[in-house]
């Protein structure tokens, strides 16, 4: 199915501190921007076609806020987005959705590192994680979804705490074609002898990835794939650069 290419070291690997991962992300970033923002247009046309089906418009809300004022207040934390109809099935919907879409997070891994590589990138380079090891990205997809599912449904803020502890899992099935409990493992062992850097990337991972909410939400097309970015920057920082796939055609 694919193989590694033992000769192809070339590219840059970030310190082990957050600063330098951040900043190495943004540097990948620049170079794969234009595939994550098709990975964003992918997931919004998934998106729109499960809110046709269950009858739930997630953004209808917010135009019952008249200006930017009512987020000041507290009027934006009192807005119940629960009850709306069809929110349950929407959002049951809506896990499934994003468990399906996992291998194009890989996906967008996989661009990083052959940018960080400077080897040239095909479109369907997008969609390697839908050809190799899609069971175990499934898997894991799924059993991380639902432990930060609940670590959300927990007041939201044990989330910011609990995610930096799978930051890596998504480059280690793909780099070393692990299983899901494998993957799960290592990167929780990794991240939790690490923890400290971890969580702070991990927190301005988010926080970049977000920044696009303020430009009238549009933003969070270009913005929001950051964060896939920051996991193949920290996976360099802390397993090395891995060797380049090689697809056998």
């Amino acid at each position: 199915m694919s193989e590694f290419n033992e000769f192809d070291q070339q590219g840059s690997v970030p310190e082990r501190n957050a600063g330098s991962i951040i900043s190495h992300a943004f540097e990948m970033y620049k170079g794969i921007f234009l595939y994550a923002i098709v990975v964003m247009i992918i997931c919004i046309i998934a998106d729109t076609i499960v809110q046709s089906v269950t009858g739930y418009n997630s953004w209808g809300g917010f135009r019952d806020f008249r200006s930017f004022n009512d987020f000041d207040d507290s009027s934006f934390y009192k807005y119940d987005y629960w009850s709306g109809p069809g929110a349950p099935l929407y959002y049951s919907f809506s896990g499934i959705l994003n468990i399906l879409l996992s291998p194009l997070y890989v996906g967008l891994i996989y661009i990083a590192n052959k940018y960080n590589s400077k080897i040239g990138i095909d479109f369907s380079d997008l969609f390697i994680g839908y050809r190799q090891n899609l069971g175990n990205i499934l898997i894991y997809s799924l059993i991380t979804n639902i432990i930060l599912g609940i670590s959300i449904a927990l007041c939201g803020l044990p989330f910011f705490f609990v995610f930096p502890l799978f930051f890596l899992g998504y480059p280690i099935l793909l780099f070393e074609n692990a299983t899901a409990m494998d993957a799960l493992s290592k990167t929780y062992n990794i991240a939790k002898d690490n923890y400290g850097t971890f969580l702070g990337t991990s927190l301005l991972g988010i926080l970049i990835s977000a920044a696009g909410l303020i430009l009238c939400c549009i933003g969070i097309i270009v913005t929001a794939p950051f964060i896939l970015a920051v996991m193949y920057s920290a996976y360099c920082a802390y397993l090395g650069k891995p060797r380049q796939i090689l697809l056998n055609k």
